[in-house]
């Protein structure tokens, strides 16, 4: 999410496989909005909420530090899944901060949201845009993609999109071509050396990645290829043999599980990915509890990942 030369705007762009109706539940019901609302790691807390148009949803967030951070928003248009329109501010009373503008479409039988959100200038828009990275703050839409998958699909999942700097073809060749995945898949502080395989829908990389002071080892098999579109993989942690093992650092994790990233271009020279990893079926009740819980480390580390990739780019 950056800003455009001298614009007072960012933009937010999301694909979300439920229905506007779904969706706008959601959005709608305080009960289930305190679900999902705000980054990874936060808690609300609503103090009152009345969703019609002029009305005021004041709530507090609670942060994993224990910062109790003060919240409100007034609700200027609501025209029921399709727009809304509202300014959000610091506490009650106090001039806002932005305006939010989101408008819902149907695409594929999926429901787009496109979000605006608008600052006094550009000089706040680019601080923000910074500040929001920083924070984790668009981790609360991918939280909605799960909360969302979750509710209306019985499905456990792990979402993250981010945006590049980069037309889709660059950034797609990066995911497939080996030498590019050794520089910028190992999270940060670890190096990686894929030992067998290729990127290739039947076939396997089985890698090695280490920190000097240990080594895991990995395999990623290839289930979807298609150019600058989709990538459908099973992971699964290995010992240096090639046999399925626990990650050392975490006995109780599934023993698989199915990462896919979509490429989706947002204009000559940003593309968005949106990985998703998810929950194999077979998969145990305490593997997928230890799963969800370490959506906040799974977060870390593929950002540490991904910064890795947007430096190469």
């Amino acid at each position: 999410m950056r800003p455009l030369e001298n614009s007072r705007d960012l933009n937010i762009t999301r694909l979300y496989n439920v229905t506007i109706a779904n969706f706008w539940a959601a959005w709608s019901d305080e009960t289930q909005k305190r679900q999902w609302w705000g980054p990874r790691g936060f808690s609300i807390t609503t103090e009152s909420m009345d969703f019609c148009e002029g009305g005021n949803w004041n709530y507090t967030m609670h942060a994993p530090d224990g910062q109790n951070i003060p919240n409100a928003t007034t609700f200027i248009k609501i025209i029921p899944m399709k727009e809304l329109i509202y300014d959000h501010g610091g506490k009650i009373g106090e001039k806002p901060l932005f305006r939010v503008h989101i408008h819902l479409n149907e695409v594929n039988n999926q429901t787009e949201m496109k979000m605006k959100m608008t600052f006094e200038s550009p000089e706040i828009a680019k601080r923000m845009a910074v500040f929001i990275k920083d924070a984790n703050g668009n981790s609360t839409w991918d939280r909605l993609g799960e909360y969302l998958c979750d509710t209306y699909q019985h499905r456990k999942i792990f979402r993250l999109d981010r945006v590049f700097e980069a037309d889709i073809g660059k950034l797609y060749q990066l995911f497939v071509d080996k030498e590019a995945v050794e520089k910028w898949q190992p999270p940060i502080g670890f190096f990686m050396k894929i030992r067998s395989g290729s990127v290739a829908v039947g076939d396997h990389i089985f890698y090695e990645m280490g920190n000097g002071d240990f080594s895991l080892f990995g395999r990623s098999t290839y289930l979807v290829i298609k150019k600058s579109e989709c990538i459908e993989f099973l992971q699964e942690f290995c010992d240096e043999y090639g046999n399925i093992a626990k990650h050392p650092g975490a006995p109780i994790w599934p023993k698989q599980w199915k990462t896919s990233v979509n490429f989706y271009s947002e204009g000559e020279k940003l593309t968005r990915i949106s990985l998703i990893s998810e929950l194999l079926p077979e998969t145990k009740d305490d593997e997928c509890d230890a799963f969800i819980n370490e959506r906040v480390g799974m977060m870390n580390g593929w950002n540490g990942s991904l910064d890795r990739l947007e430096n190469l780019i």
